[in-house]
């Protein structure tokens, strides 16, 4: 879908209109044709209460949306939730191009009005014999900067990437593969993608990686993305993202019905990308680089298995009590690898845990770290500001001898209890930086759609992590 900024003065050019207004009260304001003033106020004498009303006429198609009870930022997803109902009767109605006049609204519910126009547009039709024919092309805005319309475009884009990736099969996107589409999309901009095969992995000593790569056919990779346009001599921002392209759970075997949707199990690595293109495409001038370990995690007769203990890339030795808790484990190798880039700041997310998803469900992350406090405070005010909610977790201290093994130095589970803290104190003894983790592991895929997010891949974490890193630039 184009975005584009238009003038109030070119309202006659288009025959379905969108108002986002105050109240309803405001529609008696507006510059309409009566008979659409006369159909919306009896509209309104039996439905005063909608989230939004249309009316249709010989001339013109026009929404009111009303914003007055949008008071903090869950309401103002409420607000999303409607502009996706709108969306989708614009669609029902087989409308092409939709005028959106922003009128005497926030620049925040406008904003987010449009953002959730344009993530309600996404499909994933790549193996579908017949397309459906995609309607609503075209979203021209009213009483809109043209750079709040550029960066809602590219923002949704980056989202529209970790989406794509996330949703395709593993028999398209095997690790190779992720690592070749990867390169792609940097390809005709100025950031720098270098991919390292197995033998540099193996003279990294990755262990973990490695370890969790031996029961795939497919050979590991390890993606590391550059942006720096003003060549700063500033401590880079690192993202790095867990990159298992499909995770049986090794030996550790998954039920089925928990392996249905695993190719979903490379959700940050996608979110880190999808954010990185975001930042190069809207050429945000900060030093940051990106870190993606990428493998599956299958089972074959030379597979890790419980019991085995691997030696990591910073000579920490690793009892393996399950080879499902494999994400937590090729992280570390890549979270190591980043101390060598003396990172002012780290940011690793992965579809880690089970237990994030039960502790926060599917519409929330967890996150936790040893970042600065200020910092920290910015990322969850960045996740509430977009709706990609964060809860922060401790990492206490005591919550270390839970991990602790007698025949290594740490083992990768710590239990039934605290898992996604657990997971977080494993990461947190290959770092030695200001670091924060999120885990997305239940709001990275759907099994069943949620208005703008749809169904399958959600690209969560892509506008947070924008965000918050535009605010540090």
């Amino acid at each position: 879908m184009e975005l584009l900024v238009e003038s109030f003065e070119n309202k006659g050019k288009y025959s379905s209109v969108l108002y986002l207004i105050g109240n309803y009260s405001d529609i008696n304001t507006l510059e309409l044709h009566a008979a659409t003033k006369t159909l919306a106020n009896k509209k309104l004498s039996r439905c005063k209460d909608a989230d939004f009303i249309n009316i249709e006429t010989q001339d013109e198609i026009v929404f009111f949306v009303p914003t007055e009870k949008i008071l903090d930022h869950e309401t103002r997803e409420d607000l999303r939730k409607t502009m996706h109902a709108v969306y989708s009767e614009c669609v029902r109605s087989q409308i092409d191009t939709l005028l959106f006049i922003n009128n005497q609204s926030s620049r925040d519910n406008a904003y987010a009005s449009i953002e959730s126009f344009y993530l309600s547009s996404y499909r994933f039709v790549e193996y579908k014999t017949q397309k459906q024919e995609q309607y609503l092309r075209q979203l021209a805005c009213v009483n809109i900067e043209q750079k709040d319309v550029t960066e809602i475009q590219k923002v949704c884009e980056g989202n529209f990437i970790a989406r794509n990736f996330v949703n395709e099969p593993v028999i398209t996107l095997s690790s190779t593969v992720f690592a070749d589409r990867i390169t792609s999309i940097f390809s005709k901009t100025t950031a720098q993608v270098q991919v390292y095969d197995k033998a540099w992995i193996e003279e990294q000593k990755m262990g973990g990686l490695l370890a969790v790569n031996r029961g795939s056919i497919d050979e590991p990779r390890f993606v590391h993305i550059t942006w720096n346009p003003r060549r700063s001599s500033d401590k880079p921002i690192v993202l790095v993202g867990k990159g298992i392209v499909f995770d049986t759970g090794g030996l550790n075997l998954k039920p089925g019905q928990f392996m249905e949707h695993m190719k979903a199990d490379m959700g940050g690595a996608a979110t880190v990308v999808g954010v990185m293109k975001a930042i190069v495409d809207l050429n945000i001038p900060i030093n940051i680089q990106a870190l993606i370990p990428i493998t599956d995690n299958r089972l074959s007769g030379n597979a890790y298995a419980p019991g085995d203990v691997i030696t990591m890339r910073n000579g920490t030795t690793v009892e393996v009590l399950n080879t499902d808790a494999e994400g937590r484990m090729i992280l570390a190798d890549a979270l190591d690898y980043a101390t060598e880039l003396n990172p002012e700041l780290t940011i690793d997310v992965a579809t880690l845990t089970g237990a994030a998803n039960m502790t926060v469900g599917e519409h929330a992350g967890v996150y936790m770290g040893t970042a600065h406090t200020k910092h920290m405070q910015k990322m969850e005010k960045a996740s509430l500001s977009v709706w990609e909610p964060l809860v922060k977790m401790p990492l206490w201290n005591m919550y270390d001898k839970q991990i602790e093994s007698h025949i290594a130095d740490i083992k990768n589970v710590g239990g039934p209890l605290a898992g996604a803290i657990t997971a977080g104190k494993f990461l947190q003894k290959f770092i030695q930086y200001p670091w924060i983790h999120l885990d997305i592991s239940g709001s990275a895929f759907f099994k069943q759609a949620y208005a703008y997010k749809g169904k399958g891949g959600t690209g969560f974490g892509v506008r947070c992590i924008y965000h918050f890193l535009k605010q540090l630039s």
